[in-house]
Order: C-alpha cells, then sequence, then structure tokens
C-alpha cells in the first residue's frame, strides 16, 4: 500500500462520520417518512449539538 492511500485511508470517514454530515441534510422528498422517524432524527440532532458545546466547554475550562 502506497503512503497516499494510507492518508486517505486515515481520514475515511466511515459509517459514522457519514451519519453526522446526512442528519444535518434536509430530508430526501421521494422517501416517506412518519413521526417517529422523524422524532429520532430531531432528538439525534439535539444530542450531537448538545455534546458539541459540551466539548467547547470543557476545552475552555481546560485552557484557563
Amino acid at each position: 500500500m502506497s503512503e497516499k492511500n494510507k492518508v486517505k485511508e486515515f481520514f475515511k470517514l466511515g459509517e459514522v462520520g457519514n451519519y453526522f454530515i446526512r442528519v444535518f441534510q434536509k430530508p430526501d422528498p421521494n422517501q416517506k417518512s412518519n413521526f417517529n422517524l422523524r422524532m429520532m432524527h430531531g432528538i439525534n440532532k439535539i444530542s450531537i449539538i448538545i455534546f458539541l458545546f459540551a466539548i467547547i466547554v470543557w476545552t475552555i475550562k481546560r485552557l484557563m
């Protein structure tokens, strides 16, 4: 495996990374959505935002 492929493989997002990108995109209008699915994605968005906020606060506290 060449050095270029190792770097490319290191920065590959995978399933979890793709989910974080996909969760903030607009839903596909052709796909049928139900109430439970919309609520699940809404809660996931809120939890991701709270987690990122907590990481920022924790980092600021550690630097001071």
